[in-house]
Parts: C-alpha cells; structure tokens; sequence
C-alpha cells in the first residue's frame, strides 16, 4: 500500500525572495556578533563596565538572544507575506478545481 504526501507542495515562488531575506538578516546579525567578539578581543575592559547593577558583556550577549528571536520572528512574518501573495494565485486555483 502506497501513501502519497497529505498535501500538495508545489514549487515555492517565493523561494528566492526568501533566501535572500535570510542571507540579508544573517549578514547583520553577523555584523553586531562581530562586534562582540571584536570589543572582547581587544578591549575586555570595555565589557566589564558596571551598567544597571550588571556588565555590559551580560547585557551584549543577552540583547544578541533578543535580535536573534526579533529576527526570527520578522523573518517569519515577511516570509509568509510573500508566500501568500507570490503562491496565493495557485491556491486558489487549486481550490476552484476542488469546486469543480
């Protein structure tokens, strides 16, 4: 007995603006990793500074955890935006068939 897959998956359309949204988020964040790594490479004294009762490398690396999940979640939204919009046509095409 052979089971076929539960839905139809077609080929994606906005496949490209996808990957290049991500490339584009990764490079930044990226950017500002680098600069956490660069001011603890050469200057760690600078991450020891008392900010707010805590060190800037505390405060650094948890504000790199809240741009990662921030990112994320933009990225999630834009992506499925443009998948709505650039696949919605076959959808509802595929629905049309389905009345018919």
């Amino acid at each position: 007995m052979q089971h076929g897959p539960a839905t139809d998956w077609s080929k994606d359309k906005a496949s490209s603006f996808k990957t290049r949204i991500g490339v584009w988020m990764f490079v930044l964040y990226a950017i500002i990793y680098a600069g956490f790594v660069i001011v603890n490479t050469f200057n760690p004294k600078i991450m020891g500074s008392d900010i707010g009762g805590s060190n800037l490398a505390i405060l650094y690396g948890f504000g790199l955890i809240i741009f990662a999940l921030m990112l994320a979640f933009v990225y999630n939204a834009i992506c499925t935006a443009a998948e709505e919009e650039l696949n919605g046509s076959e959808d509802d095409e595929l629905e049309q068939e389905e009345v018919a």
